[in-house]
């Protein structure tokens, strides 16, 4: 963040995890061109000094095509492959976008069983009918035997 403040640039959104031992974030990066080129080529630099792999990307804004509803998902399962692929697919049949995905793997406190839990924010079109899909990812759920809730985002 240092390298990223002494250009004058700022972070206007960021996410940031440890996934297995190695430290990831992503953000987005916000400043004047000459700024944001000078920030690019010292990429290599601070790879060295930090001891991180830096990928850099230009990005637009995101149009908003329609109007969209934000609700979440919340899952746990006994684990097993291709959880996330089904509940992709499931929502991606329906034209819902995910906008973030969550996962962790975890032995159950009481019996030690592999399990798994998802958490995912979706932006459902307006003309969706809600308590249709709410239904079908239920039925969804029940056949891939997955405990899981469909909820607005309230804030």
């Amino acid at each position: 963040s240092k390298a990223i403040f002494d250009l004058e640039c700022s972070i206007n959104d960021s996410r940031m995890t440890v996934l297995g031992g190695e430290f990831a974030v992503a953000m987005m990066i916000e400043g004047n061109w000459n700024a944001l080129a000078k920030l690019a080529s010292n990429c290599p630099s601070l790879e060295q000094q930090l001891g991180l792999k830096i990928m850099t990307k230009q990005t637009k804004g995101r149009k908003q095509e329609a109007e969209l509803l934000p609700y979440e998902v919340d899952l746990v399962a006994l684990d097993h492959p291709g959880i996330v692929h089904h509940l992709a697919n499931f929502f991606s049949r329906r034209k819902i976008n995910i906008e973030e995905l969550a996962t962790s793997s975890y032995a159950a406190a009481h019996t030690g069983s592999a399990m798994f839990s998802v958490h995912i924010v979706v932006s459902i079109p307006a003309d969706v009918h809600i308590a249709s899909l709410r239904e079908e990812f239920m039925e969804f759920c029940d056949t891939m035997n997955l405990d899981a809730v469909l909820e607005p985002i309230k804030l």
